[in-house]
């Protein structure tokens, strides 16, 4: 088999060309600080990045999900523990009124003012909203869960409210009126009127008032509880999602980036073949006639 000159020529601008082009991938690499540049660079790679930065994209928005989780449940405890307190204000009230022995008109009529503003206070609470939404209201899309004048529910009670916290599970973030303050007619607003209205017309009647109060009381101590299991939960929640995050960024830093020290001893190598065989080629491909007319 005949070797031509020219044969030679080419194989070694081939090969110059190869590790030029291996040099100038490495330089890329080391100047962007990403081991994949274009989808050509690793198909697998790519595919690889492309499926963990949508698996980051879940994570956000379940981590958006927790937040409001968390704002919808904090405000709900705190709402209640506020309520709890008036509650048993107006329970005092009531044994106060109840005491039949040292307690005139006037002052049952001072307290019954007193409760009556209570009740206006409790339905305040009631109507409290988060981000436009009554929390006691359900699925309600109207502002007030209560009627503020006659204390009426006006949410409505059906699917729960929840937030998906990951791919195979949801919190439930809402508690309805009737869940937390007892059925529509015979819930906590319609026994401190009545408490308001007893103290002026029948106190006889105030003694059997303070156990329904208790019963309220424990219902909306239930509610309570309730809502911070799962506040409890959604915190745990936004544990996993923190870590999970962590895991998916060193994942897709494995991936797409560089390991620096190890790209720059490759890229010396590559540098040093490079020479070389430009030396190689030097000494590989004989003068011309016109290098010796130069």
């Amino acid at each position: 088999m005949r070797i031509t000159q020219r044969a030679v020529a080419l194989t070694s601008l081939q090969g110059l060309n190869r590790n030029l082009d291996a040099v100038g991938k490495l330089q890329q690499q080391l100047t962007s600080g990403r081991l994949i540049n274009a989808p050509s660079d690793s198909p697998t790679g790519t595919n690889r990045a492309m499926q963990t930065r949508s698996d980051q994209a879940a994570v956000a928005q379940y981590s958006r999900n927790v937040a409001d989780a968390a704002s919808w449940l904090g405000q709900t405890d705190s709402t209640l523990q506020n309520m709890l307190d008036t509650v048993r204000r107006v329970r005092d009230l009531t044994v106060q009124g109840a005491s039949t022995g040292s307690m005139d008109d006037v002052s049952r009529q001072a307290i019954a003012v007193e409760v009556a503003s209570l009740r206006d206070g409790l339905l305040g609470l009631a109507n409290t909203t988060n981000q436009g939404r009554p929390l006691f209201g359900g699925i309600t899309t109207g502002n007030n869960a209560y009627d503020p004048v006659s204390g009426a529910f006006t949410g409505m009670a059906g699917t729960p409210v929840t937030r998906r916290v990951s791919d195979t599970d949801a919190v439930r973030v809402d508690i309805t009126g009737p869940e937390a303050f007892g059925p529509p007619g015979n819930d906590l607003f319609a026994l401190v009127g009545q408490i308001a209205q007893d103290l002026v017309t029948a106190p006889a009647g105030l003694t059997g008032r303070i156990g329904d109060l208790d019963a309220v009381m424990d219902r909306m101590k239930a509610a309570l509880a309730d809502v911070g299991s799962r506040a409890a939960r959604i915190e745990r929640e936004e544990q996993i999602l923190t870590d999970r995050a962590m895991n998916l960024e060193s994942m897709l830093a494995e991936t797409e980036n560089i390991d620096l020290p190890n790209t720059i001893m490759r890229l010396n190598m590559q540098q040093v073949g490079y020479e070389a065989a430009l030396s190689a080629t030097a000494k590989a491909i004989s003068p011309t006639l016109l290098d010796y007319l130069r």
